[in-house]
């Protein structure tokens, strides 16, 4: 098989050089990393069989997903929230677990048919949870696509009513004094990954971020909450406050 990759995410290029280095000689896989090389005139002289996406935050040519087969990789249990932010409105919402979804990419915005599902754990940080996910995408999802027969891997459409979720936006992640400690904790560590803005405080001039979020005992203090620990960072406002 001919097999591209295209991600922009550390973790995910780390492990993808994993799996080009484990099919080497058993499949081509090639790993573009930016928009420049990863262009319709790049991949039409591959001719590749599939083109996977994890965490690519770059809108997809139609030349590209209309002539070959493009799989994302959407951390929600579709047609369950379907659209932008996955993991931040997972947590926002409550959930401590959750599903990926190999999906079809189509013209419909994380609507397309499923190739499989796997469970993913939403504990710890932003980072940790991506370096998981990472993890069973590269390491038993993919090697799925690879492993078999290309005409045995067809999705299936997606079943149930669609939930769509709204990009969140950086200003979104402050922290307002009405917050109990759970719900701050969840504020830090769902922005704490690299590449995302951290969760905030705006206090006179500076902006006070937040990241490395942790419980200081197991018990609860006098008002049933526990104790929270963070390490802040201050940070001048460029408008001046």
């Amino acid at each position: 098989m001919r097999i591209i990759i295209a991600t922009i995410k550390s973790w995910n290029i780390e492990r993808a050089k994993a799996l080009q280095k484990r099919y080497e000689g058993v499949h081509d896989i090639v790993i573009y990393t930016t928009r420049e090389e990863f262009t319709a005139d790049n991949v039409c002289d591959f001719q590749p069989d599939y083109i996977f996406l994890p965490h690519w935050s770059y809108i997809m040519p139609r030349e590209i997903t209309d002539n070959w087969e493009c799989v994302v990789f959407h951390m929600t249990d579709l047609p369950y929230g379907r659209g932008g932010s996955p993991l931040q409105n997972l947590i926002v919402r409550g959930h401590r677990e959750t599903k990926i979804s190999a999906i079809k990419m189509t013209e419909k915005l994380d609507g397309g048919p499923v190739y499989m599902k796997h469970e993913l754990s939403l504990e710890g940080s932003a980072q940790e949870i991506f370096v998981r996910c990472s993890d069973i995408v590269f390491r038993e999802m993919i090697p799925l696509f690879l492993d078999a027969d290309k005409e045995k891997m067809t999705p299936v459409p997606q079943e149930g009513e669609p939930v769509v979720f709204k990009r969140r936006k950086p200003e979104d992640g402050c922290i307002t004094s009405d917050m109990k400690t759970g719900q701050i904790y969840d504020y830090i560590r769902m922005l704490d990954a690299e590449g995302y803005p951290r969760a905030f405080i705006e206090f006179g001039d500076y902006r006070l971020e937040f990241e490395q979020a942790g419980y200081e005992d197991s018990e609860d203090s006098e008002d049933g909450e526990r104790e929270l620990a963070a390490k802040v960072i201050f940070r001048r406002r460029r408008d001046g406050g």
